[in-house]
């Protein structure tokens, strides 16, 4: 999502004037957000990714807010009338609107402080709107004074980033899911494909393609498996209640248990209170752990695509022992060239993934004291990460894998060819011979199968049953016959 234009020339922008601790500043008049807001965009033009990037992460900052202004009132604090207008803003943003008013670039300072004023002002201004008043007509409801109540950028906006990342996680099961349940439908289509198997690049032994592709399978699906058992455990303690270092300064006694469970119930999400807050207000750790998950995933598909494009690779002059489907002209000098162009973006996408998780883990290293003001990058970090991830998987899926074609004759030929051949056939002619006849393969260019056929040590009916693919991939030990 482009940043939207946000000068504010009082000569070709309708503005209002809004005052803060450094004075006065126009802000445009259609605007939602105010002046803290202003200057944050003034301040930081770095990635020129906006908080509105990311929908999840504005929808938690609206229940992070509703939830703090239902536990207030439920404590007296705040008024039925000014619940009832904040309820109504974090609703509207809830359901999807207004998201383009969260304008602060996702890499900061102030460790938050600017996404927190931001989603304060546009929650005040909505809610002035619908009681009748002016924008930036703060005596009637103050984004500090009632939208931040009991709140600090230090619990507000980590809250946020967890219930955020809760929220959206559901979306990067999914496309994982879907992409391992498609590698399973090929390795069951490819079952019966016999092909060699190799390792460090040589022939290593028989195997089918089905098995390999089965093994991506598996290999993804254990991922999924620990993301959904520990994402719940990794990112549902929050740290709400804790205000600016986690001693709860500024609130009742009993807001916090009330806040976690208000929030709790508007998000649907089994949160609950962190047992230390000043702990859970600067330990990183949780995302550290989460990001190293992505991470791993990340690794194991782009090895996956490296394996795909070798697999594919020539197809004259390489294994071509698969097809992907073709997606896009190769070159604008080679006629006729197919480029693996879908597991070569998901490559790139690891490696993205790979750095984010780098530039967390020194933001997470980077805090001090009470407090990790480079919380902005972790969080830009990690829904970046997940929102690649889910795309990358579902591109990998839809325009790679479900169309993949095996090449049975060419795979069959090449085991046959292969020197490789052999190790199926050592327990049934002992190493020594087996060494002897692979090396004379190698030299001559003659096939495995001729040369022992040729010297007499298994039969024309004991190599068809050796040779069988059930028993060329799977445990077979036979009593050696020399």
């Amino acid at each position: 999502m482009a940043t939207p234009d946000l000068g504010t020339d009082a000569d070709t922008i309708p503005t209002r004037e809004e005052k803060d601790l450094l004075g006065v500043l126009p802000v445009p008049q259609s605007a939602y957000y105010g002046i803290q807001t202003q200057r944050a965009v003034e301040n930081f033009h770095l990635s020129g990714v906006p908080l509105a990037h990311y929908p999840k992460l504005v929808i938690a900052l609206a229940m992070v807010k509703q939830a703090a202004a239902e536990a207030n009132h439920e404590l007296g604090y705040l008024d039925a009338t000014r619940l009832e207008a904040i309820r109504h803003a974090c609703q509207t943003l809830i359901a999807g609107e207004h998201h383009d008013q969260f304008v602060v670039d996702m890499i900061q300072g102030g460790a938050g402080t600017s996404t927190n004023m931001n989603a304060n002002e546009v929650i005040a201004n909505l809610a002035l709107e619908h009681l009748g008043h002016a924008k930036g007509d703060y005596a009637h409801l103050h984004p500090n004074n009632h939208v931040n109540m009991a709140q600090s950028t230090n619990d507000a906006y980590p809250t946020a980033i967890r219930l955020g990342l809760l929220l959206g996680h559901d979306a990067l099961l999914g496309s994982l899911a879907q992409l391992r349940d498609a590698l399973a439908d090929k390795g069951a289509a490819f079952a019966d494909v016999l092909k060699m198997g190799r390792t460090q690049l040589q022939d290593a032994v028989p195997m089918t393609l089905g098995q390999e592709l089965n093994a991506f399978a598996t290999t993804l699906g254990e991922d999924l498996g620990h993301l959904e058992a520990q994402i719940p455990r990794l990112l549902c303690e929050v740290n709400l209640g804790g205000t600016a270092i986690g001693t709860g300064i500024n609130s009742d006694p009993r807001y916090q248990r009330l806040a976690v469970e208000r929030l709790g119930a508007i998000s649907g999400q089994p949160l609950v209170p962190a047992q230390d807050l000043i702990e859970a207000t600067s330990d990183m750790g949780a995302f550290v752990l989460f990001s190293g998950m992505l991470k791993r995933l990340a690794v194991k598909l782009s090895k996956i695509c490296n394996d795909l494009r070798l697999l594919s690779s020539g197809p004259r002059a390489g294994f071509n022992e698969i097809n992907l489907p073709p997606r896009q002209p190769g070159s604008s000098i080679m006629p006729g060239k197919v480029n693996p162009v879908i597991p070569e973006a998901v490559n790139q996408v690891a490696f993205e993934v790979i750095g984010n998780d780098l530039a967390l883990t020194m933001a997470a290293e980077g805090g001090q004291l009470q407090l990790n003001v480079m919380e902005p990058l972790i969080a830009y970090k990690l829904f970046d990460s997940i929102r690649l991830l889910t795309r990358a998987m579902h591109m990998l899926r839809e325009h790679c894998i479900e169309g993949i074609t095996a090449n049975e004759a060419h795979c069959r030929e090449m085991v046959e060819r292969s020197i490789g051949l052999v190790t199926a056939l050592n327990p049934h002619i002992g190493y020594d011979n087996a060494t002897r006849i692979a090396r004379e393969a190698l030299v001559s260019g003659r096939g495995v199968l001729e040369l022992v056929l040729e010297e007499n040590l298994l039969d024309q009916a004991s190599l068809a049953d050796i040779l069988r693919p059930e028993n060329m991939i799977a445990p077979r030990l036979a009593p050696l016959r020399v």
